[in-house]
């Protein structure tokens, strides 16, 4: 029998930054979990050693004879091998450190003797893409601006991942040193080839054409691969524009499909050419997406058998083509039957951020089933060597990360039982119906096409209206808003406006039965916090939505049938709800999370709220401008006085904000 105390110490044999780390973080899971107050001595040690005859990250956990020897295949091996332990048996869950998770301390830890064998993963590459990571971006833990992403990498790796982008654009380059000292593959945006330089932040003076400045742009892959040829990288390769757009948009010298698909042909050729010359053996990949499936499966594009060749969603985790704007064509993005024995992969969304209806802030509102369906649909196509996740700022989408990190080490996972065993991870063994919030969060989501992974994400809620809000503000209220013509065909404004209507009123009532049901289960648990942060957010989030959503819509109506008083009011009611979404953010704000959600950027609930408080300076404007005192009096004033205008007002003007809040106050609109 072994015992693990806080004495315990690890004696390893193998010497580098990630062992190093890793043996650091499990002194640290020691410290969670066990009392200090243990004897120095009186607990066994951990020895760890190289097996050159293990397969790559495998591992072997001996315990015989107070003894616990880990035999490992490299550092990979070894990191997971304490991971195992730290999960095992001092009870750390992968989440643990974004959940909150809570730990009893206990003296010691008795293990049996037993031996362990690692499982190899159901595929060789499998992680995350940090992607509109602006909540991590300006968030600081511990004072720290590294440490958020030292937290996101060490979750990936007890979910058993391998592989990251770890950030976009400038932070892809900041943190990759940090990726490689935790032991952690790197690979690539798709918009940035090999981790280079863009070209116009290099050369921001030169038109960003390969045709006129081939030289430049071979420098700046070169410099990328120098840059990087000591870490391990699975080295992305291919060619977009400058803004993750096609480039022949800036282009016009590549009008035809054939041509398009012949130069991107050619640069990968150069750039494997490039790795070649200084990587011993290097692993390549390139991603399909968007465009990019057109031009290969209709032959235009030719990419070198061993290159894995990365298939994306669309972003709401159906595995076709991602919608171009107002074009939804849908082509299946998977291999061909004859492709299905090469090397490919999956790029998968569990956040999204299109301007449109993705879900950035929120959870995915599309069922597991579906994503188990669609993942297990691809393995069985073909797609076996390499998954990445946009996991964007991880909090909000920890419950989707740890069930596809299931699939990608075991090849399947099981969404009937996963509720459950999720809650059981994380509310230590007490569920009271938080199994059922959970499962029940996808079928809230009102659907604003007729596919059933077009469920309205949180963007959807706020830039529809934003979109809406600003044709209204431009005093175009006839002609329909054509950014929204990828989901409402309608021809004119207030049709859209119905139809928005329609959706909002729907999602009130899904998500108001759920809030309602959130309020009852929070009575009974006793992990309530958890509950307000997690599932208990984004119902409240939705539901506040829908609100401004609704009111919103109400609010042109009454503008419509020149009712600008009561208009003004419905666009308060808006802002209002608006603003207690953007408030139930902050308020889950406690100890370390403080600033967490400050920089929502991309969805940016609270742009939302502040447009709608200029709508409402419009409206008044519209109504009683440009005096402003009939309405002061209408509200404030009895009815004997109102109209016995000899003074126009006997106090300041109100502000807006002043005014709807006396109408609220008075229950008037």
């Amino acid at each position: 029998m072994f015992t693990l105390t806080a004495q315990t110490k690890i004696h390893s044999d193998l010497d580098s930054r990630p062992v190093e780390r890793a043996i650091r973080r499990f002194y640290r899971d020691l410290g969670m979990t066990m009392a200090g107050e243990t004897e120095p001595g009186s607990s066994d040690s951990i020895r760890i050693s190289r097996d050159d005859s293990l397969n790559e990250e495998a591992y072997i956990i001996e315990v015989k004879d107070r003894r616990m020897d880990i035999r490992v295949a490299d550092e990979l091996g070894c990191i997971y091998a304490l991971n195992y332990i730290s999960r095992e048996y001092l009870g750390i869950q992968p989440l643990w450190f974004w959940n909150d998770q809570m730990f009893e301390k206990r003296e010691a830890r008795s293990i049996d003797e037993t031996t362990i064998c690692s499982s190899a993963a159901a595929y060789r590459f499998r992680g995350w893409f940090v992607n509109d990571e602006v909540l991590l971006h300006a968030w600081t833990l511990e004072g720290s601006k590294e440490k958020p992403w030292e937290m996101v990498m060490e979750t990936l790796l007890r979910l058993g991942g391998n592989l990251v982008i770890p950030g976009t654009d400038h932070n892809a380059k900041i943190y990759s040193d940090l990726a490689a000292d935790m032991g952690l593959w790197i690979t690539h945006h798709h918009a940035e080839p090999l981790g280079a330089e863009m070209f116009l932040r290099a050369y921001p003076d030169l038109n960003p054409s390969y045709a006129e400045h081939p030289d430049l742009f071979r420098q700046l892959w070169e410099e990328g691969v120098l840059r990087q040829r000591n870490k391990k990288v699975v080295w992305n390769i291919g060619f977009r524009g400058q803004g993750d757009r096609p480039f022949w948009l800036d282009d016009e010298r590549y009008a035809t499909d054939r041509s398009r698909g012949e130069l991107i042909g050619s640069i990968m050729e150069e750039q494997r050419l490039i790795v070649q010359k200084h990587v011993d053996h290097p692993v390549f990949c390139t991603n399909l997406y968007g465009e990019m499936v057109e031009l290969y499966q209709q032959g235009h594009l030719r990419i070198a058998d061993d290159t894995i060749k990365i298939w994306g969603d669309n972003g709401y985790g159906k595995m076709v083509a991602r919608r171009q704007h107002g074009v939804n064509a849908r082509p299946v993005a998977l291999p061909a039957e004859d492709r299905q024995g090469e090397a490919h992969g999956v790029y998968y969304h569990a956040s999204f951020y299109d301007l449109q209806a993705a879900s950035h802030m929120t959870m995915l509102p599309n069922s597991l089933a579906m994503v188990r369906d669609e993942l297990v649909n691809a393995r069985q196509r073909g797609v076996r060597e390499f998954i990445i996740v946009n996991c964007s700022n991880v909090k909000p989408h920890v419950y989707t990360l740890q069930a596809i990190a299931e699939l990608w080490s075991q090849g399947d996972v099981d969404t009937a039982s996963y509720p459950e065993r999720y809650v059981n991870d994380y509310f230590a063994g007490e569920n009271g119906g938080i199994a059922e919030l959970f499962d029940a969060y996808a079928s809230c989501a009102p659907r604003y096409g007729d596919h059933p992974d077009e469920g309205c994400g949180d963007q959807f809620y706020n830039y529809t209206t934003r979109q809406l809000l600003s044709q209204w503000l431009r005093s175009d209220t006839q002609s329909a808003v054509e950014g929204m013509r990828w989901a409402c065909p309608e021809q004119g404004f207030a049709e859209q406006v119905s139809w928005y209507a329609r959706i909002c009123e729907q999602a009130l009532e899904q998500y108001g039965e759920a809030l309602s049901r959130t309020h009852q289960v929070r009575q009974e648990v006793s992990n309530q916090r958890l509950l307000d942060e997690s599932i208990g957010l984004q119902y409240r989030m939705y539901y506040e939505f829908a609100q401004g959503g609704s009111a919103f819509c109400r609010a042109f109506e009454r503008y419509c049938e020149n009712n600008y008083m009561a208009a003004f009011y419905e666009l308060g009611k808006s802002k209002e709800a608006y603003e207690a979404a953007d408030q139930a953010m902050r308020d889950r704000e406690h100890g370390h999370w403080q600033g967490f959600y400050y920089n929502d950027c991309l969805t940016d609930v609270k742009q939302t709220a502040y447009w709608l408080g200029i709508l409402m300076g419009v409206v008044r404007n519209v109504g009683e401008g440009p005096h402003f005192f009939r309405w002061q009096r209408e509200v404030l004033y009895a009815p004997e006085d109102r109209n016995v205008i000899l003074i126009t007002n006997f106090e300041n003007h109100l502000t807006n904000e002043e005014l709807y809040e006396a109408m609220k106050a008075k229950g008037e609109g």
